[in-house]
């Protein structure tokens, strides 16, 4: 039964590697991105909590929001194969990998505190909601 071992071993590796986070698949080009978002609106999930919603203008442009909080304009460009976005009154650039992780996708931050993962849960073509800073009673 020693050829048992090797076919077990084979299992346990194509499970390890089945098993990688969305980082280590393919990351998406600036075309691929923009082909899947433009004229959406993404809502991301950091750990299952909700962290964001992100829409997406024609010609590279942005509208952010934190769960909860007030909307930032931006735009996004690609480089060293990463997707970067610049928003209003932050002009450090905020890097990321995109991937499709099976049909929605996955970003893997690549600046400061790398590694944070954000996983798209819902896609709409309805515009972002945008609270403004003095909205309340």
């Amino acid at each position: 039964m020693t050829h048992q071992r090797p076919i077990r071993t084979l299992a346990l590796a194509l499970l390890a590697v089945s098993a990688l986070p969305a980082a280590a698949a393919d990351s998406m080009s600036a075309d691929e991105f923009e082909d899947y978002v433009e004229g959406r609106t993404l809502t991301y999930h950091d750990g299952g909590v909700a962290y964001g919603i992100e829409q997406y203008l024609p010609g590279r442009k942005v509208r952010w929001a934190y769960i909860g909080d007030q909307c930032w304009d931006g735009y996004w460009y690609e480089e060293n194969a990463n997707i970067c976005f610049v928003y209003e009154g932050s002009p450090e650039p905020k890097c990321w990998k995109f991937s499709d992780d099976g049909g929605k996708l996955s970003a893997v931050f690549m600046g400061d505190g790398n590694g944070r993962e954000l996983y798209e849960v819902t896609n709409s073509p309805d515009p972002l909601t945008c609270l403004g800073p003095d909205v309340g009673v």
